[in-house]
């Protein structure tokens, strides 16, 4: 494999019309946010939903699911712990 299959992105990318630019942190996570609120306000909280790692600790499991609960209102929240 070459170096190129094994690099990392080390500065988050956002869609301007047709390709990737670099962009802020800042200006990343507000994307991502407006992304989930819009598909939230267009489809309804139920269209959006999270899965849990199992290897996360119970506190940022719990933290996931408050999150899904109540910040974007919905109870679409599973994690592969039964498994």
């Amino acid at each position: 494999m070459s170096d190129r299959t094994h690099a990392r992105l080390t500065t988050p990318l956002v869609r301007d019309a047709d390709r990737l630019v670099p962009a802020s942190w800042d200006v990343a996570l507000d994307r991502a946010a407006a992304g989930f609120g819009a598909a939230r306000d267009h489809h309804g909280a139920d269209s959006v939903g999270m899965f849990s790692c199992s290897k996360a600790t119970n506190e940022v499991n719990y933290t996931a699911q408050k999150f899904m609960r109540l910040a974007v209102g919905t109870n679409n929240i599973d994690s592969c712990n039964r498994t």
